[in-house]
């Protein structure tokens, strides 16, 4: 079975996390994992922290000479920021406490983590619910994606809206070129015109006066899943419902689509699902995919396309309204360092989640205690359903 576990504070000394369930012999390459965790931090809007760190991963356990042993995983990514944190962060206890934050911020964890909690001092509830948590789980995923390249299936994602700015494109998708264009784009959008109508609302936040935040809309796709990843037969085993989940888990994200999403509401059925046609040469194929590549919770072999609404962020420059959580007094809410717009990272964060997620099913459809025995079943699997007529498109 597969799972992970991540731990850490946002001005902790490291993010952790422990990885179980990946098979053996899984050669590892450390440079991609650092530049997921490079990834993550770029982006238009960023805030001051991203010059500070410089996310490097360190593995602990379950990998030998460069391929993982089939053990626990455990992996380090240390907060560079922590020495300027010590004595606030301070594991054991220290003379003179830091003075207790009582101030939440509408939109955050706050409010609700220190009423549940008992806790008079926001301080615990920021470090662990702030998105620096994040580099984590993009590092765990970075793993995963490895082994999910040997199923033939690749992740990619770029940025469709920020604020009110929506980016265009053709109604016959190369995911590809799209990722690719997005790489290059501080926006991490392929649409130039929409890209330079981006730039612009979020200098308009970063102006005094006008300082703000933005949020905006994100589309992850997965290309060469094979059809019948996930399941029908319970409700936590259908695939769309894990990878809703799963995105949903991303902080600041309010909604998640799955294909043509609540577009399906509007229009009648004729409309909506993806017409099925066979052709000796190519097999079986679909006329749209606004299923978004999952029929009933199962991949049904089309590019699983996932989209998510990131609010604007809960830390503003000039801070809402809010309560004294001691003196009941109306005040001004904390302000902690933060970014103008993330909506380029969390996009580079959804792709992780959703590898997160395509793992557990592959690993669930596929098995294997060893790369090889792994690769066996894949390749079974694949020989099978193309002899029943499916062939890849994205391959």
């Amino acid at each position: 079975m597969f799972r992970f576990l991540t731990g850490g504070e946002s001005h902790g000394p490291s993010l952790s996390a422990i990885i179980e369930g990946l098979p053996a012999n899984l050669p590892l390459d450390f440079d991609e994992i650092n530049g997921q965790l490079k990834r993550r931090q770029g982006g238009y809007g960023r805030g001051a922290r991203q010059q500070i760190e410089s996310d490097k991963v360190e593995i602990l356990s379950g990998v030998r000479f460069g391929r993982t042993m089939g053990g626990p995983i455990t992996l380090l990514v240390r907060n560079r920021d922590f020495e300027n944190w010590r004595d606030r962060m301070s594991v054991t206890p220290v003379e003179q406490e830091t003075p207790p934050i009582t101030q939440p911020r509408p939109g955050h964890a706050d409010f609700p983590g220190m009423l549940k909690y008992a806790t008079e001092d926001l301080r615990p509830i920021l470090e662990r619910s702030s998105a620096r948590n994040t580099a984590a789980l993009v590092a765990v995923a970075a793993i995963c994606r490895q082994l999910l390249r040997h199923a033939g299936i690749e992740i990619m994602s770029h940025v469709v809206m920020i604020g009110d700015v929506w980016a265009h494109f053709d109604t016959k998708v190369d995911y590809r070129a799209l990722a690719a264009r997005a790489e290059q784009s501080p926006v991490r959008c392929a649409d130039p015109e929409a890209e330079a109508k981006m730039i612009a609302a979020i200098d308009v936040c970063m102006q005094e006066g006008t300082r703000d935040t933005l949020g905006g809309v994100f589309e992850v796709v997965a290309l060469g899943c094979p059809p019948g990843l996930g399941s029908f037969v319970h409700w936590d085993r259908k695939l769309d419902s894990r990878l809703a989940a799963a995105v949903m888990s991303i902080q600041a994200i309010k909604g998640v689509e799955i294909g043509l999403g609540f577009g399906v509401a509007t229009l009648p059925g004729s409309k909506v699902h993806d017409e099925l046609f066979f052709g000796a040469g190519e097999g079986f194929t679909r006329g749209t995919n606004n299923a978004g590549g999952l029929e009933g919770g199962m991949t049904n072999g089309e590019p699983v396309v996932v989209r998510a609404a990131m609010k604007p962020l809960s830390t503003l420059p000039t801070p809402l309204a809010t309560v004294d959580m001691k003196t009941r007094q109306a005040v001004k809410a904390h302000f902690e360092r933060s970014d103008v717009c993330a909506v380029p990272a969390a996009a580079v964060v959804g792709e992780a989640m959703v590898a997160l997620a395509l793992t557990g099913a592959v690993l669930e459809k596929f098995g294997g205690d060893s790369l090889q025995e792994f690769r066996r079943n894949v390749d079974s699997y694949l020989s099978e359903v193309r002899a029943r007529g499916w062939q890849p498109h994205y391959s």
